[in-house]
């Protein structure tokens, strides 16, 4: 089989997990009614179903990352493909919520194994500069998919069979993965990775877990001293890794690469732009069911145009950067995206799903646009034999940016919403959108028209303001990579690199 050819195929291969696991980050919310009648969770499991995958998940990214430059990519997320299957299958046929809980941790176990592994792998893989901005682009399209056909799949999947369905589709798509992935991906590893060293593995635990429980808790409850404890506890451990890195002859990650600017800067700029993007998908929805009334389905397919311009923007940059300055692209996408925020800062009650739409699609696009090529600069940052590790950093940035970009805006556009409501509104209606229109289904028709008025205005002026720290933070954001990711020499393009031995061409 040609190369260029195996290669592209390869890359279908390397795109099957990311489009389910983004699937899995959006199909649960629309899961929950569901399971939650059918196994009787207690709010605190709930909140556990929907949390421990997220801080599994982080908490291993970077010792994952590390390990398949190790042990072998390829051999990485293998692995992972199967601990993935065996917990979909797990969760699907959950029988109380304690055996969900424990799926969905597994389920985060193997996520961990298979995002670093699989833009690792397209670093090995594509060694020419042009093709490889490609390859993360249909590498970023697949993720943007996923999120996209996760509630209409969800949707359709629990109208049709029970709630484990929506996690049973993981299983095919996994076995497809182990029988053609050992056919047509290439091994890669570090061939000099040096001593493991396991206190460091558990000191990057140890790090990024407490800081991933003290957002998510600021973004569910508001900032409180166990939130607050959690992050500071996190970066004082974060604090001894570092350390101890600095220390070690075979260091489990490379803190040299931190030195490289485009790098530092690319990994900022990612995890900045993903904090306005998830921030806005998370009061958008809410928008478009409790203001303006459409059902989870219908707002569903109002969000689809969006998915579409983050997909249209990431082939963009692949294509746009052979032509113009990385960093002018990337300012660029991130002004665009700001500019949808703007949008939104003029929104209001009778402001149309079209306006809303519009503005996030500008958002998707202008972000997906940075997100491709600040994905690039840091995988190739690296050493090609570090990829994984440089990899695992990248999707940590992500995955922090994504409960930043919920604590923060969320917080914002919650605290708002209740200075705007009416002292005798209730404290469900207080909490949020949804429990007013709860409270309001139980008052007479005049009283609950005036809560529902009041609560429907606060929230809309929450997101007003909350669009103005995401289009001042993305502006400054733009200005930033604009400085900062300059060429540290004049020149073109460097060839392309050498592919390590035992990768074919």
């Amino acid at each position: 089989m040609a190369g260029g050819r195996r290669d592209w195929l390869a890359l279908a291969v390397l795109v099957l997990p990311v489009l389910l696991l983004s699937v899995d980050m959006t199909v649960l919310g629309f899961a929950l009614p569901y399971l939650s009648e059918d196994l009787g969770p207690t709010a605190a499991e709930q909140l556990w179903i929907v949390d421990i995958y997220s801080f599994v998940l982080g908490g291993l990214l970077v010792l994952m990352g590390t390990l398949g430059d190790r042990i072998g990519r390829r051999r990485l997320l293998l692995s992972g493909a199967v601990a993935f299957g065996a917990a979909s299958a797990l969760a699907a046929f959950a029988a109380g919520p304690g055996l969900l809980i424990a799926a969905r941790a597994l389920l985060g176990v193997g996520g961990a194994t298979l995002m670093p592994s699989t833009l690792g792998l397209i670093r090995t893989i594509f060694t020419d500069p042009g093709r490889r901005r490609t390859a993360i682009a249909v590498w970023g399209a697949g993720f943007s998919g996923g999120m996209a056909l996760g509630p209409v799949l969800g949707g359709w999947l629990l109208e049709h069979f029970w709630w484990g369905s929506v996690f049973l589709i993981n299983v095919p798509v996994m076995l497809v993965l182990l029988v053609v992935g050992p056919i047509l991906l290439p091994e890669a590893r570090d061939p000099r990775p040096g001593r493991f060293d396991p206190v460091s593995a558990l000191l990057s635990l140890a790090a990024i877990l407490p800081v991933v429980y003290g957002i998510k808790r600021f973004a569910q409850q508001g900032p409180d001293a166990l939130g607050a404890l959690g992050v500071v506890a996190g970066v004082l451990l974060g604090v001894v890794f570092v350390r101890r890195q600095r220390a070690l002859e075979d260091p489990m990650l490379d803190l040299r690469l931190f030195r490289d600017r485009r790098f530092s800067a690319s990994l900022l700029t990612n995890m900045l732009g993903v904090f306005s993007l998830v921030g806005l998908l998370v009061l958008l929805p809410q928008h478009l069911q409790l203001v303006l009334g459409r059902s989870p389905v219908v707002a569903a397919l109002w969000l689809l145009p969006t998915t579409a311009a983050g997909i249209l923007g990431a082939f963009a940059a692949a294509r746009l950067a052979r032509h113009v300055p990385v960093r002018w692209l990337v300012g660029g996408g991130l002004l665009a995206a700001a500019a949808g925020f703007g949008v939104l800062v003029a929104t209001g009650l009778d402001t149309g799903p079209g306006v809303l739409v519009a503005a996030l699609t500008l958002v998707g696009f202008g972000v997906s646009v940075s997100e491709t090529l600040t994905n690039d600069l840091i995988v190739t940052a690296a050493p090609v034999e570090r990829a994984g590790a440089a990899s695992a950093i990248s999707e940590t940035g992500f995955e922090l940016g994504g409960a930043l970009g919920t604590a923060v805006l969320g917080s914002i556009a919650a605290a708002v919403y209740r200075s705007g409501l009416p002292a005798g509104a209730g404290e469900a209606a207080r909490e949020t959108l949804g429990g007013a229109v709860a409270t309001a289904a139980a008052l007479p028709p005049a009283q609950a028209d005036t809560l529902l008025s009041a609560a429907k205005t606060a929230f809309v002026h929450g997101l007003q303001v909350s669009a103005v720290a995401g289009a001042v933070l993305l502006t400054y954001t733009a200005v930033q990579a604009m400085v900062l990711l300059r060429r540290p020499a004049a020149g073109a393009e460097p060839a392309p690199e050498r592919r390590p031995a035992g990768v074919p061409r």
